[in-house]
């Protein structure tokens, strides 16, 4: 026996659904707009759009922005994205700090923290990330309960297949373990993404750094470890196994990348060098201060970054390469590696030290999350 299912009724719905749908995309980033100008762009009539924002107003997704001033005749209602129907909070946990920030679904930065990591073993440091996101959100005032949240966490390695477990993170101790993520999740919330960090950062690099102006592009950070994320065409590139970009991995002389590019490399070669520093930015300082064998130990870390980066070119051929992390970023470097890349590659793209700074993670954190809030927000429309 066959069933007929009764469209009738269903596609008034539907239509409405992908009316309002339509109206969320176009005010999406925009400041406060007219019925007049969401029919203009949207191609709706203007009864259309004015039955969809009273169904968005209801659900309190999109509220009155007041009135627009000047012209003839009457002066016309705006509306806008209500900001505070959700929010958004990223997280960073490295080695040597755990930073955090909170924003809104308009894409407004509510909160910032950053603080040192005192935590050695995986399971305090999910216990120490989870205190700051409970600190971030109370400064914000935003409740877990009832409020629409999503949480993105930017971490070295790679989550498995199954979601469970991380690999490829060497550089936190005991954040491989099985349960971590299990654990992370339970304080954080079942709607906790996991990000490797410098994929995120290549996303905020993207959205509000150099990566802007291109295409395609690689971020390349370097600092305690080595790691690269991969924008093509636009779009973040993760790999068939999510570990594209993990370069610390490739062979060098030897040994992985990461053993002869990080900031562990820098203060190895310096103390072989007679130099007794305390860490890398110490050797940089020196270098910049006129010390001949620190002024070496950066040349050689720029040889060796710039290896690395011609790897890249040869398979990609990026328009731009940025530098991030500690050493990336350092003054002068991205000069420094350009010149070494000069001499091994037949092609140089643009090598820029990142703008964004230490955030960077967490902003991308925040880039990916507001792009799966605003994803929850749309589907919650067909609900």
């Amino acid at each position: 026996m066959t069933t007929t299912v009764g469209t009738g009724a269903a596609r008034p719905r539907l239509i409405r659904t992908l009316n309002e749908q339509l109206l969320l995309e176009e005010m999406r980033g925009n400041g406060p707009v007219s019925r007049t100008e969401l029919a203009t762009a949207s191609g709706l009539s203007k009864p259309t759009v004015g039955l969809a924002l009273a169904s968005l107003e209801r659900d309190e997704l999109v509220e009155h922005a007041g009135r627009r001033a000047g012209g003839r005749g009457r002066s016309a209602s705006l509306y806008e994205i209500r900001k505070d129907a959700g929010f958004v909070l990223g997280l960073d946990v490295g080695r040597e700090f755990v930073r955090g920030a909170v924003a809104d679904l308009g894409g407004t930065v509510r909160v910032r923290e950053s603080r040192p990591a005192r935590s050695s073993s995986g399971v305090a440091r999910v216990r120490e990330l989870a205190s700051l996101a409970d600190e971030l959100l109370r400064d914000a005032a935003v409740e877990r309960d009832g409020t629409l949240l999503h949480t993105v966490v930017g971490s070295p390695g790679v989550v498995e297949p199954d979601g469970r477990t991380l690999r490829l993170a060497p550089n936190l101790p005991g954040w491989e373990r099985p349960g971590v993520l299990r654990e992370l999740r339970s304080l954080l919330g079942d709607e906790t993404t996991i990000e490797n960090d410098v994929d995120a950062a290549a996303v905020a690099e993207r959205d509000h750094g150099h990566g802007r102006d291109v295409a395609t592009f690689a971020f390349v950070s370097v600092g305690t470890g080595i790691g690269m994320g991969l924008v093509l065409d636009g779009k973040l590139h993760r790999g068939a196994h999510g570990a594209a970009g993990e370069i610390a991995f490739l062979p060098f002389s030897g040994g992985p990348l990461e053993s002869a590019a990080s900031g562990a490399a820098v203060v190895k070669a310096a103390r072989e060098a007679g130099a007794r520093p305390r860490s890398a930015r110490n050797v940089f300082a020196a270098a910049a201060a006129g010390d001949e064998r620190a002024r070496e130990v950066v040349a050689g870390e720029a040889t060796v970054v710039a290896h690395a980066l011609a790897s890249i070119v040869a398979v990609v051929d990026p328009e731009l390469i940025v530098l991030g992390g500690g050493i990336g970023r350092a003054p002068g470097f991205a000069d420094e590696v350009t010149s070494q890349l000069a001499r091994i590659s037949p092609v140089v793209p643009d090598v820029r030290p990142s703008a964004l700074g230490d955030d960077a993670v967490v902003d991308g954190c925040l880039a990916v999350g507001g792009d799966e809030l605003w994803d929850r927000v749309l589907s919650s429309r067909v609900a």
